[in-house]
């Protein structure tokens, strides 16, 4: 989970999250030196539920810099898989993703062969906060569509971050390769995925909007984000770094229900 200035929202969610019945379930926060002490609030979280619990549940990763959500979430993941995690689970801390919806999400990929399981916005029963506005959501729509048309992949939310990763997915895509820095990050490896031949499926989610704190999209990662699907469709073509494998047409949307 990476954090930037989420003070107002991480105890809450991390409480949330370490309620679920899911046994063997570690919380790793990534927090990129947050100025309003947010990597601080998630070491007193992280004792407190050590102190409830008697074991250690929850851990943060202190990066020196405000560096790119794409390279927090690399950060995260490959910790998680160095450490050990058959499965790892990308969210927001901000609230936007439903907690409740985990344990469905692990269980679809359980259930399944699936490399990737998606809680998606997009597929049938997906829904989004009454409070985007048309303009939002109509940006959201077409930011998929686009990704998906020039990548040629059925994936509907390929630019969702409610993502639950098998880990030998994770190691598939060579996080330290992924070029991306921002938001694109979500695109990017899934696409690499589906190259190497991994099913990302998809589970319909409701996603709501923050209540607390402000959205971090800049000009440069909306750039990156329009650029980088070209970027990928230019290396598939030319069979570097986008992997071998079937192509990414190979999966479907998933369960829908």
């Amino acid at each position: 989970m990476p954090t930037y200035n989420e003070a107002g929202n991480l105890p809450g969610m991390a409480d949330a999250l370490l309620a679920l019945p899911l046994a063997g379930l570690r919380l790793l926060v990534v927090d990129d030196s947050s100025p309003d002490g947010t990597g601080e609030i998630a070491e007193d979280c992280a004792r407190r539920h050590q102190e409830m619990s008697g074991r250690r549940r929850m851990s943060v990763l202190h990066r020196t810099e405000k560096d790119g959500l794409g390279r927090a979430y690399a950060a995260g993941m490959a910790k998680a898989v160095e450490g050990g995690a058959r499965y790892v689970l990308q969210m927001d801390a901000d609230g936007s993703h439903p907690v409740e919806k985990v344990p469905e999400l692990l269980g679809v990929a359980l259930a399944t062969d699936a490399g990737v399981v998606v809680g998606s916005r997009y597929v049938q029963g997906g829904t989004l906060s009454d409070a985007w506005g048309a303009h939002r959501k109509l940006l959201s729509r077409w930011a998929n569509a686009y990704a998906g048309t020039i990548l040629g992949t059925r994936v509907r939310d390929i630019t969702g971050g409610f993502n639950l990763w098998r880990a030998d997915a994770v190691h598939a895509v060579d996080l330290r390769s992924v070029d991306s820095a921002g938001y694109s990050f979500q695109v990017e490896t899934k696409y690499r995925a589906l190259r190497h031949g991994f099913d990302v499926m998809e589970v319909p989610i409701h996603f709501e909007d923050r209540t607390v704190g402000e959205s971090k999209m800049s000009l440069m990662v909306q750039l990156e984000s329009v650029v980088m699907p070209w970027k990928l469709r230019v290396r598939a073509a030319r069979g570097s770094r986008g992997g071998p494998g079937p192509g990414p047409s190979a999966s479907g949307p998933g369960p829908s229900a």
